[in-house]
């Protein structure tokens, strides 16, 4: 496996948890933004092109007899491939979050119908169906399976929002797992059967399934009710008669408890299971090939990547297959970023070496996830596509920046977790966020003392108004080991005082007093 940061340059908030990648023929499309679309691509749908070591998301369209397709997260997604020509193919896609947060109920059929270099033009049409429909939901899973020359999908798991009746003014948005039924949607005839099965007690979401020919093995997945991650494995097998279909389902050995994790297909038996969760605080690091052959499964543990200090330490994480064997990860960016909720993204090749090269030269030449909402996204200007720089060194996995845990110490000295001070507290293993601008790695700012060095904020002992004061004024800093060596070798500056000559009092002017006999004698001489 090898792992290839991809480093975001604007509009990286477009990707939230709950996005969804299409892969036609190569091309992998990105659907499920967390905000309405804007008039610059009103589908909601764009192209992820990868060229000279860039990924720019290109607007997509829709023909003219499209239906409207609203941008949904956490939907269920499949391909159902045409029976006349098996490179011919589509996406169904049920389910999944609006803007608003309401849920749909609606099932589309997605597929390409016009490529140009600079143009993608899709289909959307929506189906209808009758008998058991299953409700709105959302976290669910659907697969294809194929039975005695026919095909028929299978839905399973998901939540939803509690019934009218049940909501309360303090949980009117509380959500519930959804019934464990097993729905048989026959597209052809657009019927639809619920079948319930005494193996399946517990509803459960963001869960793992994947199909072979008439078999479905459900994996893991969370349950609101009990809030556990299952560790069963279950098997369900539908055979297709003339008659009426028949499910069975049977508890196998061997499952993994985990939720939210993500599944590639690597060769037509083969699966890679990445990323998820153990529990609501703890990531799943380890990753496990899936192999089905002869209506058996195996799993066993893989090799993982070395995963970056980043994701190891991050609190959560999401991502969707990308298809051909490659997975796009992602974290949360830190809050000082100034794009607002921006995400750090990772692409995990899961193929061989060779492989990811022979990979990488045809997405050249050619040009279910996880976790909860984070919140809401900030809105994307309005322009014709969205860039994204790759590092120079491509995907080569032994230049890629990786986790290596031999070089801990090494890392330690020169990274955010060293000793910056005798009373430095700091530590990897049970530091927990001091400030409110920190994420994952503690807060530090440079102090100017000789060649400069770097000293934790808290050590520091500075409040958070003066830490941000700090960051966007343009002063140096000195830590509490040299501000007063600092202080000693400045030489206070000679102050200058002006010499000013001192006023002279304003005199007072004198007045003659004039005595009667001379002031008539002025009068007659005036009037003569």
């Amino acid at each position: 496996m090898s792992l290839q940061m991809v480093s975001t340059i604007n509009n990286s908030s477009l990707l939230q948890p709950g996005f969804s990648l299409l892969n036609f023929d190569g091309h992998v499309f990105f659907f499920g933004q967390k905000g309405w679309p804007k008039r610059s691509c009103p589908t909601g749908v764009f192209l992820l092109d990868i060229k000279q070591n860039e990924l720019k998301m290109k607007p997509a369209f829709f023909s003219k007899d499209s239906c409207y397709l609203p941008p949904l997260r956490y939907p269920a997604l499949c391909t159902l491939r045409s029976e006349a020509r098996a490179d011919e193919y589509q996406y169904i896609i049920h389910g999944g979050k609006t803007p608003n947060n309401e849920l749909s109920d609606k099932i589309y059929f997605m597929s390409l119908v016009s490529k140009t270099s600079k143009k993608m033009t899709f289909q959307c049409v929506e189906k209808d169906l009758g008998g058991d429909v299953p409700e709105a939901r959302y976290g669910h899973t659907i697969n294809v399976v194929h039975s005695r020359g026919k095909s028929m999908s299978v839905l399973f798991g998901g939540r939803t929002y509690t019934p009218l009746a049940q909501r309360t003014t303090e949980k009117w948005n509380s959500v519930v797992d959804c019934l464990p039924s097993v729905f048989l949607i026959d597209f052809e005839f657009g019927c639809c059967t619920s079948y319930i099965l005494p193996e399946l007690q517990d509803g459960l979401s963001f869960h793992v399934s994947v199909a072979r020919d008439d078999t479905i093995y459900i994996l893991g997945g969370h349950s609101l009710q009990n809030n556990t991650r299952s560790p069963n494995l279950y098997k369900l097998k539908i055979d297709l008669p003339l008659g009426s279909p028949a499910v069975t389902c049977t508890i196998l050995p061997g499952g993994i408890s985990v939720s939210s994790a993500i599944v590639t297909q690597i060769s037509d038996t083969e699966f890679v299971l990445v990323g998820g969760y153990h529990s609501d605080n703890q990531k799943r690091l380890a990753c496990n090939t899936i192999v089905l052959e002869d209506s058996k499964i195996e799993i066993v543990e893989s090799v993982s990547p070395e995963w970056t200090p980043d994701i190891k330490h991050c609190r959560m994480w999401f991502g969707c297959d990308m298809g051909k064997g490659s997975v796009l990860l992602g974290i949360p960016g830190a809050n000082k970023q100034i794009i607002p909720d921006a995400n750090y993204f990772y692409i995990l090749r899961c193929k061989g070496a060779e492989e990811d090269k022979e990979e990488e030269l045809i997405t050249q030449n050619c040009s279910q996830t996880s976790g909860e909402d984070p919140g809401d996204s900030a809105p994307f200007e309005d322009s014709e596509e969205f860039c994204f720089s790759a590092e120079a060194n491509s995907f080569d996995a032994d230049d890629a920046d990786i986790y290596n845990e031999d070089d801990e110490e090494d890392e330690s000295e020169t990274g955010y977790w060293i000793t910056c001070c005798a009373s430095c507290n700091i530590d990897i293993n049970t530091w927990v966020p001091f400030y409110s601008t920190e994420l994952n790695k503690p807060a530090m700012i440079l102090c100017s003392s000789g060649a400069g060095h770097w000293v934790h904020a808290q050590c520091m002992d500075l409040s958070e108004t003066v830490l941000l004061r700090l960051s966007e004024a343009n002063v140096k800093y000195f830590c509490n080991k040299h501000v007063n060596l600092n202080k000693g070798l400045q030489t206070p500056q000679k102050v200058v005082r002006l010499k000013k000559p001192p006023m002279k009092p304003l005199r007072k002017k004198k007045t003659m007093k004039l005595s009667t006999s001379t002031k008539k004698s002025f009068l007659r001489r005036l009037f003569e």
